[in-house]
């Protein structure tokens, strides 16, 4: 059984690959034939016109050829090694270079952050405690954050200050400050704090695009791991498009990232980054047995924390759209119990709230279910295959396209195939989550 936790604290190096990768390219494009040249790829051949000759012309001189010889040329790799002469410590030094240069350009923007939650009524909960015993006590935890603005914002995980008394945000320089939690999201996992005396030379980190992050691209954390203060890590992305269950909700969040950048508890809130240091996730949980780092950490996308968080700090809260379903993702087992087409992927309407939008526009449920090897499958109701056009080929389709496409008082179609067979399309308002 896997083990899903957030990290907030509460009580053959792959680079040298990828830069040999890179510098074979570049002199393939440009030596190739008829193909574009790229400014960069401009820059970046350094081979003089001589030196291209003596590569070309280094086999018998013309008049010692044999006709019936076909001359062989050179290999990409033996390129490669005659143009540029790159030692494997100058491309670990590159490597290095662009990772201070990321803690150093972030580092003052990234926050430590310290909760105390207050846990009163001790002496009438337990009467026989010996004498000296404070009448209150406070439980302890950690987190991170980073700056979101200007104005000094700070943003982190709503799990790392849920049902704080106190909290303290903590520089890089060792200034501390007072904070108070200004609005919270717990379906995102996300909240803003303000600081009650503003840091005035706090800049804000730099967003990055979490849709067009890529698996295998530089992954870099930087937060409180086990309390460990400003501690960088670094990785790689190792998959995109997870959904997962909030820590504070039992609502998901779709279009997560995934990293083996190792993050630990106390990294909570923190910023994942890019190579040019741009934020393009909030790390918030990890999968793990122990309770620490086994190489699968998880970040609310920043595309998310741009639709959330200005909500945020204008009202103290975020209106989510709402279908009011449970639904399952429509795998072959399921579309032939159903007897639906052999192609049919999407979601299965399992329940519907009551009163709910989905409700009110005549989606139905499942009304039975089927047991094969072992496993009870749900069966009837509605299978939503797309919605406004777009094809929805399981349920995080769905959670994405609600969350990134609508705002609560949408109207979107829905494109499903009743429990008979027949296809229809049902129009549904979409209402607000409820809290």
């Amino acid at each position: 059984m896997r083990r899903v936790e957030s990290i907030s604290n509460k009580s053959v190096n792959p680079w040298l690959l990828i830069a040999a990768a890179g510098i074979l390219a570049l002199v393939l494009a440009a030596c190739g034939s008829g193909a574009t040249t790229t400014p960069e790829a401009e820059t970046a051949n350094i081979l003089p016109p001589a030196a291209a000759t003596e590569i070309v012309d280094s086999g018998p001189a013309a008049s010692e050829a044999k006709p019936e010889v076909e001359a062989v040329p050179p290999s990409p790799a033996d390129t490669v090694a005659t143009a540029i002469d790159i030692s494997p410590d100058a491309l670990v030094a590159a490597q290095e270079t662009v990772l201070t240069g990321i803690y150093t350009k972030v580092l003052p923007s990234v926050v430590h952050i310290r909760v105390a939650q207050r846990v009163g009524g001790v002496q009438q909960q337990l009467p026989n405690l010996p004498p000296g015993v404070p009448e209150d006590f406070f439980s302890r935890g950690e987190g991170s954050g980073f700056v979101w603005d200007e104005d000094g914002h700070i943003v982190t995980n709503h799990h790392v200050v849920d049902g704080a008394d106190r909290v303290t945000v903590i520089f890089a320089d060792r200034t501390q400050f007072e904070a108070t939690v200004l609005g919270g999201d717990p379906d995102s996992d996300l909240t803003v704090l303000k600081l009650e005396n503003p840091k005035e030379t706090a800049p804000p980190v730099e967003f990055g695009d979490s849709d067009k992050v890529q698996v295998g691209q530089m992954a870099v954390a930087i937060g409180a791991p086990f309390g460990q203060e400003f501690t960088m890590t670094s990785g790689i992305v190792s998959a995109v498009g997870r959904t997962i269950r909030s820590g504070s909700s039992s609502f998901s969040v779709p279009e997560v990232i995934q990293t083996d950048a190792p993050i630990n508890p106390g990294n909570s809130g923190g910023p994942l980054l890019d190579r040019l240091g741009r934020v393009v996730g909030i790390n918030t949980q990890i999968i793990s047995r122990s309770g620490s780092n086994a190489g699968v950490g998880l970040a609310v996308p920043i595309n998310i924390a741009r639709r959330v968080v200005p909500a945020l700090i204008e009202n103290g809260k975020f209106d989510h759209p709402w279908l009011g379903i449970s639904g399952a993702t429509i795998d072959p087992t399921l579309a032939s119990l159903m007897k639906l087409p052999d192609d049919t992927y999407g979601t299965l309407v399992i329940s519907v709230i009551e009163d709910g939008p989905a409700a009110a526009a005549g989606l139905a449920g499942s009304d039975r279910t089927q047991t094969v090897d072992g496993v009870k499958y749900a069966l009837g109701g509605d299978a939503i295959v797309a919605i406004d056009g777009s094809e929805i080929r399981d349920m995080d389709d769905l959670i994405s396209y609600l969350g990134g496409n609508t705002r609560p008082g949408d109207t979107v179609n829905l494109q499903v195939i009743r429990d008979d067979g027949q296809p229809a399309d049902l129009p549904v308002v979409l209402g607000t989550r409820p809290q």
